[in-house]
């Protein structure tokens, strides 16, 4: 039982999920709904933090629609994006075009991810396996032989010990698990990082999320209805020289890319209002040890290019649950289970992964280059491409509305209390 700031709980639960991010509440929601007990620590107080993945990709949008909860989950605050879009100079190009996906939302929907965390946890609660404890840092892990059996984790009440039969990794790019796991991590380079902000949004504003590129800017532009939520790609490793440069210089650059947000960047009070994204692509060799799996960026940390990110960890999350919800429920999770969703989910992230490092080198690298579209000033081929034939538009909407093997709800639904 909790008590004094020295004291120790212990909770014993089939499966604890490290981390209340998407893959770690859908994991958890999609156990407990199978009528697997679980426990998800996540670390903060509350889901409240600006700058997170806010795309909510068709594949998920369809996991809802499986679940029965689209209508629900689409009257919270959102923006939909049927199409992706580059500018640059004139040229104003359909990159995706998400209305021919076999969906029932055909759109990227744009929401804050605490609504999109929230959600889950409500959801979740309304099954009695589902337990969330929030402040609950995960510090170590507990080993039996060469078994993960556990975790201890910090609270404000003290030390929370967690013994359970699996241990789901699912707190992300910075896995704390991993780390203490040992285990090994394939990094595949990027070049570049990422400035993320906001300024306010007008009537008469473009609609469509968009990528505008010109004279080695890149900036990324989503609608927030009443904000742009904003992202500058600069080179890898070239922050301070950005800062060197000035805030004017960072606004000035702003409104060169895009002229419509002259009369606003003011908005951009100091350096306090920009937040740096560093970038990286790696990937797990080995996903699993005993009592011990790692989904979403625990397992591999993806490239924003896309927004993918999210979509892969959810996907994980799904194929997990579909085959670890009826071992769990009967205490006979083995290794060989875990390799099975390695294998079931590798692929997929091997060649998104491999997609994106060639976007990355091939066409954001050469558009950081001083004229913005590479050595010879025209568009990136890409582009070039989807501006002379529509149809292609329709290849950047499934991979990254869909991904390679999109998952599906497998795992069935237990009696709620």
């Amino acid at each position: 039982m909790a008590g004094g700031p020295m004291s120790r709980e212990t909770l014993t639960t089939r499966c604890c999920v490290a981390g209340g991010g998407p893959a770690g509440m859908m994991l958890g929601l999609l156990l407990a709904r199978a009528g697997v007990d679980v426990v998800v620590l996540e670390k903060h107080a509350d889901f409240l933090r600006d700058f997170r993945g806010d795309t909510i990709h068709p594949s998920t949008l369809e996991l809802m629609h499986e679940l029965g909860w689209l209508e629900e989950f689409l009257e919270l605050p959102h923006q939909k994006a049927p199409y992706l879009r580059f500018q640059s100079g004139s040229y104003d190009v359909v990159m995706g075009d998400f209305t021919h996906l076999p969906t029932h939302a055909r759109f990227i929907a744009f929401m804050p991810q605490w609504d999109f965390l929230n959600f889950l946890a409500r959801k979740g609660s309304a099954y009695p396996g589902f337990h969330l404890r929030m402040r609950a840092k995960v510090t170590e892990l507990i080993r039996e032989g060469n078994r993960v059996v556990g975790v201890l984790a910090d609270t404000p009440e003290g030390t929370l010990e967690v013994r359970s039969e699996l241990l789901v990794a699912a707190d992300g790019r910075g896995s704390t698990v991993r780390e203490k796991a040992g285990l090994a991590v394939q990094d595949f380079g990027a070049p570049m990082d990422v400035l993320w902000f906001r300024i306010p949004r007008e009537l008469g504003d473009p609609v469509d999320p968009m990528g505008r590129f010109e004279n080695g800017q890149i900036f990324i532009m989503i609608n927030r209805t009443d904000a742009w939520q904003c992202g500058r790609v600069i080179p890898k490793g070239s922050y301070e020289q950005v800062r060197a440069r000035g805030l004017d210089a960072f606004r000035e650059d702003l409104v060169r890319v895009a002229p419509f947000t002259a009369d606003r960047v003011s908005a951009i009070r100091d350096w306090e209002d920009v937040k740096l994204l560093t970038v990286r692509v790696d990937r797990l060799s080995t996903w699993y040890q005993p009592g011990l799996l790692c989904i979403g960026d625990a397992a591999h940390a993806m490239s924003p290019v896309g927004g993918v990110g999210i979509n892969l960890a959810i996907q994980d999350a799904v194929a997990a649950a579909n085959l670890l919800a009826g071992p769990l429920r009967e205490g006979r999770v083995d290794t060989d289970l875990l390799r099975q969703v390695q294998r079931r989910r590798e692929l997929p992230t091997r060649l998104i992964q491999r997609m994106q490092v060639l976007i990355q080198d091939n066409v954001l690298g050469r558009a950081l280059r001083a004229d913005g579209l590479g050595t010879n000033g025209r568009l990136p081929w890409p582009v070039r491409l989807a501006s002379q034939f529509p149809v292609l538009r329709r290849i950047p909407a499934r991979l990254i509305g869909l991904g390679i093997r999109p998952e599906h709800v497998r795992s069935p639904e237990s009696a709620r209390m």
